[in-house]
């Protein structure tokens, strides 16, 4: 990710832990087993791509995977080697990864992407690690509904900040708004095609909250 992303994830990373493991309290309780249902069965390895604390990570040993979670803010690779111990967990740039080529059979990024400034850098990283015939799985917030600066054209990339309070639990995110086309010309100067793409419901909203993608090298 990049330095402001790091910095302030750095700075959220008290918050964010406190956030996403009180159950029930975001959208990910209610989307994981249909997101999951997404991801391919467990292979060769598995890559957590920007692990925060690791709440996917463990799913994903939970169903099998053999994973290695990375993230750049190194408040919360800790939470997440205390979280689970026998886990792979390293601080780690999006946009340089310390990874070989064809490293991994499985890359799953949920909701990342829109907290990086250079998605072409760190989706070119996910698909140089991928091996040939592996697959690359997102999670994105949906681009029609994402929190940006509402005075941007909608094909204008814009800054997200906003402050939220949930259960008393205080957060600040911080990131991109992107239009749908951003992302999927990343996955396409990366050379990966688009196999499957979800829009799952969210309560009784009119619009999806989220947008789910299944990619595999061309």
């Amino acid at each position: 990710m990049d330095k402001t992303s790091e910095e302030h994830w750095e700075e959220q990373s008290g918050n964010w832990i406190a956030w996403v493991r009180r159950p029930g309290l975001d959208s990910y309780w209610t989307y994981r087993e249909a997101f999951f249902a997404l991801v391919p069965a467990p292979g060769f390895a598995t890559l957590d791509f920007g692990c925060g604390e690791g709440r996917v990570s463990r799913d994903l040993v939970g169903r099998g995977h053999r994973v290695t979670g990375f993230d750049a803010s190194a408040g919360m690779v800790a939470a997440a080697r205390e979280a689970h111990p026998e886990g792979e967990y390293l601080v780690a740039d999006a946009v340089s990864l310390p990874f070989e080529d064809d490293s991994f059979d499985l890359v799953v990024a949920y909701d990342v992407l829109m907290d990086v400034s250079d998605v072409d850098g760190a989706v070119r990283e996910a698909a140089r690690v991928l091996m040939p015939g592996g697959r690359l799985c997102l999670s994105i917030t949906h681009p029609i509904t994402d929190p940006g600066d509402r005075e941007s054209p909608y094909l204008t990339s814009s800054p997200v900040r906003e402050a939220v309070e949930r259960d008393g639990l205080p957060m600040v995110f911080n990131g991109w708004s992107h239009p749908l086309s951003h992302y999927a010309g990343a996955l396409e100067k990366a050379g990966l095609l688009i196999e499957a793409l979800r829009e799952p419901a969210w309560q009784d909203r009119p619009v999806p909250h989220h947008l789910w993608l299944r990619a595999r090298p061309a």
